[in-house]
C-alpha cells in the first residue's frame, strides 16, 4: 500500500466514534462564524529545519523578530469529498478494548502500547486534516518570534528542540460542563474538532508535546501520535469531572508525547499531587529523556493544577509539591550532570494560575532556576502575555493568562515563541469555536542546550 492510501486508510478510522457509532453533523450556520474564512494551508517550517519562513517584519519596541508561517507557503491541494477519510482504522481501534497502563507506575520503558499500525506521513495527514475541516475558517494565523531579534543559527550538533503546551479541552466537558454559551455545539462536534487538534499539533511538529483535558487518549492522540513516531504516556484525574457527563469517552488527565528519533526514555514518574500531605485530583508526569542528537539529559513535566477561583492556596500546595519532586527526580539520575545540578527541566502546564498568584512566584523563585518562556514575547522579557484562554460563560466573560512553559534559564535558551493571537483574530463570540477548538491557546517555543565549557574544550 502506498503511504498516501496507507495514511488515509489509518485516519479515516477516527470517523467513528469510540462508542462505534457513525460521524454525524449538521449543517454549519453562517451566522455562528465569527472568523472570516480562509484557505488551509500546510506550514512547512517545521519540515524545512523548524523555525523557518520568511521575514514578515520586526516590531523595533518589542527588539523581536516576527518570522511568519504563511510568506510564500504553498496551498494544498484539497480533494472534493473527505469521506474517505474517516473509514477504516476505526474498526481496528474498536475491535477490541485498548489495556490501560497501571495508574502511578514509576518507571516505565521506552516502548508504546501494544499497536501494530503502520507508519504514517505526517504531510499527507496534514493535508487530510485540511480537506476535512474545508468547511471551517482557517485557525488564527500565529507567528515565530525570535526574542534576540535574529533568526538563531543551530549547529548541527546542537539543533533546536521544539516544545508545544497545550489544553485541548476534553470532549466531554466542552460539551457537557464546561457551558460555552457563545459557541454553538456544533462547533464541538469531535468528528471535526479533533481534526483541528491535530491539524494544529502537524502544523508545528514538536519534538515534545504536553497535552491537558485529554479524554481521547486511546481512541485518538495514542495510535495517531504513535504512527507519527511519537511515544506517548498518560495519567488520567482520579475523580475526573468527565465521568459526570453522559456518553463520556471515560477520565480527562495529562499526556506526554516525545519524539522516538530524537530522544529515547530514562524514567518516567506519574505523580498524583498532595497539598498538605493529602492526595488530590490533580496530576503530574515526569519524564527524563535523553537527547539522541547531543547525548545530554532532559526532564520534561506536564501538569494541570487545580481550576476555579478561591482554590489558590491549593494550587500553590500542588506546585510546591511538584516542585519537590522534581528536585527529587533530577537528583537521582545518578550522572555528572545530576549531581552538578545541571540536568535542565522544561515544566508544561495549565497552571489555573494567574501571574500574581503565590504557585507562580513559587515557580519563577524556585531553586531549579526555572523561568517562564512566554515572558520573552513582552517588550522587557519580564511579563507575561495579557491571555492564554479566552472565553465565555455563563458567569461572564473570563481572559486569563494560565498556561505556562517553564524551562532551566541557566542551562537551556529559547530560540523563538509562538505568538499570541489578537483579539480581532480570536473573534467577538472568544474560545473555543469553528476556527479553533478549544478554550486555552496552544504555547510553543524551541530551546536548545546551553554550550558547556568542558565540552569546548
Amino acid at each position: 500500500m502506498n503511504p498516501a492510501r496507507r495514511c488515509s486508510a489509518f485516519f479515516g478510522q477516527l470517523c467513528v466514534s469510540s462508542r462505534g457509532g457513525p460521524a454525524t453533523r449538521g449543517p454549519f450556520s453562517p451566522v455562528a462564524v465569527s472568523a472570516p474564512a480562509g484557505t488551509r494551508c500546510c506550514h512547512p517550517d517545521r519540515a524545512t529545519g523548524g523555525g523557518g519562513g520568511a521575514v514578515n517584519g520586526t516590531r523595533p519596541q518589542l527588539k523581536l523578530t516576527r518570522i511568519s508561517n504563511s510568506a510564500a507557503v504553498p496551498v494544498c491541494p484539497m480533494g472534493a469529498s473527505s469521506s474517505r477519510l474517516f473509514g477504516t482504522l476505526a474498526q481496528t481501534l474498536n475491535s477490541a478494548p485498548l489495556a490501560q497502563p497501571d495508574l502511578y507506575p514509576e518507571e516505565n520503558s521506552d516502548q508504546d502500547l501494544d499497536q501494530d499500525l503502520a507508519e504514517i506521513d505526517p504531510d499527507q495527514l496534514l493535508r487530510e486534516c485540511e480537506e476535512a475541516l474545508q468547511s471551517r475558517p482557517a485557525r488564527p494565523h500565529r507567528d515565530l518570534v525570535f526574542p534576540n531579534g535574529l533568526s538563531p543559527h543551530h549547529h548541527t550538533y546542537n539543533p533546536s528542540i521544539r516544545v508545544m503546551q497545550w489544553n485541548i479541552l476534553a470532549q466531554a466537558l466542552g460539551e457537557g460542563k464546561d457551558g460555552f454559551i457563545r459557541c454553538p455545539l456544533d462547533a464541538l462536534n469531535w468528528e471535526e474538532r479533533k481534526y483541528l487538534i491535530l491539524e494544529e499539533i502537524l502544523t508545528y511538529r514538536p519534538d515534545i508535546l504536553c497535552l491537558q483535558e485529554v479524554d481521547h487518549y486511546y481512541d485518538t492522540f495514542q495510535p495517531i501520535l504513535s504512527s507519527l513516531g511519537y511515544h506517548g504516556t498518560f495519567m488520567a484525574k482520579p475523580w475526573s469531572p468527565c465521568l459526570d457527563v453522559e456518553q463520556n469517552n471515560g477520565p480527562d488527565g495529562c499526556a506526554l508525547f516525545y519524539r522516538r528519533s530524537r530522544f529515547s526514555l530514562q524514567a518516567t514518574a506519574h505523580l498524583r499531587l498532595s497539598a498538605k500531605m493529602l492526595p488530590t485530583n490533580q496530576v503530574a508526569i515526569v519524564q527524563t529523556l535523553t537527547c539522541r542528537e547531543t547525548g545530554r539529559r532532559l526532564c520534561v513535566a506536564v501538569t494541570h493544577l487545580k481550576a476555579r477561583s478561591g482554590w489558590e492556596r491549593l494550587r500553590s500546595a500542588q506546585g510546591a509539591d511538584l516542585l519537590q519532586s522534581l528536585r527529587r527526580i533530577t537528583s537521582r539520575c545518578g550522572d555528572r550532570e545530576a549531581a552538578s545540578g545541571n540536568v535542565p527541566l522544561v515544566v508544561c502546564g495549565d497552571f489555573n494560575a494567574e501571574p500574581t498568584e503565590e504557585v507562580y512566584r513559587s515557580f519563577s523563585s524556585s531553586p531549579l532556576g526555572l523561568d517562564s518562556a512566554y515572558k520573552l514575547l513582552s517588550s522587557d522579557g519580564q511579563t507575561e502575555p495579557a491571555y492564554t484562554t479566552w472565553k465565555i460563560r455563563p458567569s461572564g466573560e473570563s481572559c486569563s493568562t494560565l498556561d505556562y512553559i517553564w524551562y532551566s534559564h541557566d542551562a537551556l535558551n529559547v530560540d523563538c515563541v509562538l505568538d499570541i493571537p489578537t483579539e480581532e483574530q480570536i473573534g467577538p463570540d472568544r474560545l473555543p469555536s469553528y476556527h479553533y477548538p478549544s478554550d486555552h491557546l496552544s504555547l510553543l517555543c524551541d530551546i536548545s542546550f546551553r554550550e558547556e565549557h568542558h565540552r569546548l574544550m
